[in-house]
């Protein structure tokens, strides 16, 4: 174990350093921390979390005022997990003004100290590994294999972000007027409000909330009320062990009628970033041009993701990518696959090979290690989807596979002769079912994946390299993965859709410029002559 004295030493250099004249020098050091932050995680095991009933705000855990109770279950077993007292407008009034005032003198500290407490919280993330695994399978009914996938992303674009104070820099500008210098200074935007969905709670949350905070903003955060915890709860308990100020984060639930519109028509928060569905993400969008004060918008929404398989497709390599890339997390996730479109030449093949593979995929607890599809999240979701399954065959789909719900874990159902015009084709399914579409040739297939209102992600598989970027550039979509499943992110790269599919990017640079504003200021240093 590496002892207290040694972490303490090693913070208090890092953060009084003054490491601006060798970027080098900076990163190595910050990355030194890192080990040895990580290092210490590693050797101890910390008591778990508790006291998840209700608001952070303002470094205070409390019950919402409004005093009503939401339930958060297990959407397996029926657990209850937790009895959230529920907070109104005069909580989220409280979170976003707290914010406001903490965020000043947060915007004026050290990239260094920034950076630390991201690199803390990444120490923390590895010390309860266990803890917040076990949460996101009982939460949000994600299997072994999602939560240990959520609980990397959480870790990487937490680490990521520790780079993000020393990557914000403005630009000298040339300028023709004599006597004249232009500079552009790049601020935090101020406070960030985050609403967050309930399929990658943890993850989805913390990818705004941690380069938010990192680049000088403070956050008010509302989490999808069927995953309250992990969601928004969890991430506070992490940074408030992490030493994050208190005011700069702030966890408010409550009902939509409550605190739903009032979210993001309140006067403080600059930008709301907003993960869901298409329909809310437009509403939230109006409500951000109405407010007293117009904010930006980010809004990543719905997918209606067409993989393409074409007719030199190396068909082994095709069938296991969309077996995962469909029911992953019972096909949960924004940038499923939710169209698999087959060339001709290769389609019966491909059917065989994908119908035999997702009958040896094990459906039930999402606790057991072995289980690939678990429950989906509750009984409205459950109910869409056994209304696609009856909606497709009406339409003439025939079904491969399937079988009957047990409680919410439903059965992964294939459908082949699907046209896109069907509705389990055109519309995002959000759960384990795959339609198959033949087509004959590239260009149909081209026309058939953008065939749709939404743009978010893509694949294509194809021997071909060269030839699957080319197709790739023709998609109308934000990403596009070759020889691989739709379901990638990363926080290095630009994550955001097109069409219906959302407004900005996540990611790396893209999230900086999102999250930060520009300042053009220009000097004047020799009198000049005005014409009046």
């Amino acid at each position: 174990m590496i002892p207290s004295a040694q972490i303490a030493a090693a913070r208090k250099s890092f953060e009084a350093g003054d490491w601006s004249h060798d970027p080098q020098l900076r990163s190595r050091a910050l990355f030194e921390l890192a080990d040895i932050l990580i290092e210490r995680s590693e050797s101890q095991t910390p008591k778990r979390y508790g006291n998840f009933d209700g608001q952070y705000i303002n470094g205070s855990w409390r019950a919402g005022s409004l005093g009503s109770k939401s339930i958060d279950q297990d959407p397996y077993s029926g657990e209850v997990l937790a009895e959230i007292i529920e907070g109104n407008r005069s909580d989220l009034d409280e979170a976003y003004r707290t914010a406001a005032k903490a965020q000043i003198a947060w915007s004026t500290t050290t990239p260094a100290a920034r950076a630390a407490v991201m690199l803390r919280a990444v120490s923390i993330l590895d010390a309860r590994h266990d803890e917040i695994t076990d949460w996101i399978i009982r939460e949000s009914g994600g299997t072994r294999l999602k939560a240990e996938a959520e609980f990397q992303s959480t870790r990487w674009i937490t680490l990521e972000a520790a780079s993000f104070p020393n990557r914000v820099v403005g630009k000298i500008l040339a300028t023709d007027e004599p006597g004249k210098e232009s500079r552009a200074y790049r601020a935090p935007l101020g406070v960030i409000g985050v609403i967050s969905p309930w399929n990658m709670p943890m993850y989805l949350s913390q990818r705004s909330i941690a380069p938010a905070l990192a680049l000088g903003n403070a956050v008010v955060t509302k989490p999808a009320p069927d995953t309250p915890i992990c969601g928004g709860l969890l991430i506070a308990k992490i940074f408030e062990e992490a030493g994050l100020p208190q005011g700069l984060l702030n966890i408010v639930n409550g009902p939509t009628d409550q605190i739903g519109d009032a979210f993001t028509l309140h006067p403080v928060p600059k930008l709301i970033s907003f993960t869901g569905s298409s329909p809310v993400g437009r509403r939230i969008g109006s409500l951000a041009m109405r407010a007293p004060q117009i904010k930006r918008v980010a809004l990543e929404l719905g997918g209606n993701n067409p993989s393409v398989v074409l007719d030199d497709a190396d068909l082994d390599l095709a069938v296991r990518a969309n077996v995962l890339g469909r029911f992953l997390h019972q096909g949960q996730i924004c940038m499923s696959t939710n169209r698999i479109i087959v060339d001709a030449k290769v389609y019966d093949e491909f059917v065989d090979r994908f119908v035999a593979h997702v009958k040896g995929l094990k459906f039930g607890d999402p606790k057991d290690p072995t289980v690939a599809i678990g429950p989906v999240i509750n009984q409205r979701q459950l109910k869409g989807h056994l209304a696609h399954i009856e909606g497709a065959r009406a339409a003439g789909a025939r079904q491969l596979l399937g079988g009957n719900p047990e409680g919410l874990v439903l059965p992964p159902h294939v459908f082949v002769d699907v046209s896109n015009s069907m509705a389990i084709a055109k519309d995002e399914l959000f759960g384990p079912l795959a339609p198959i579409i033949k087509v004959n040739g590239e260009e149909e297939a081209l026309k058939v994946a953008n065939d749709t209102e939404f743009g978010l992600s893509s694949a294509v598989f194809t021997r071909d390299r060269e030839r699957g970027v080319q197709f790739a550039l023709r998609l109308e979509a934000g990403m596009t993965h070759i020889n691989d499943h739709s379901v990638h992110d990363a926080p290095t790269g630009p994550f955001g859709g097109e069409k219906n599919s959302g407004i900005g990017r996540f990611g790396g640079d893209w999230i900086i410029r999102e999250f930060t504003s520009d300042h053009w200021v220009t000097i004047q240093h020799q009198p000049t002559a005005y014409p009046f």
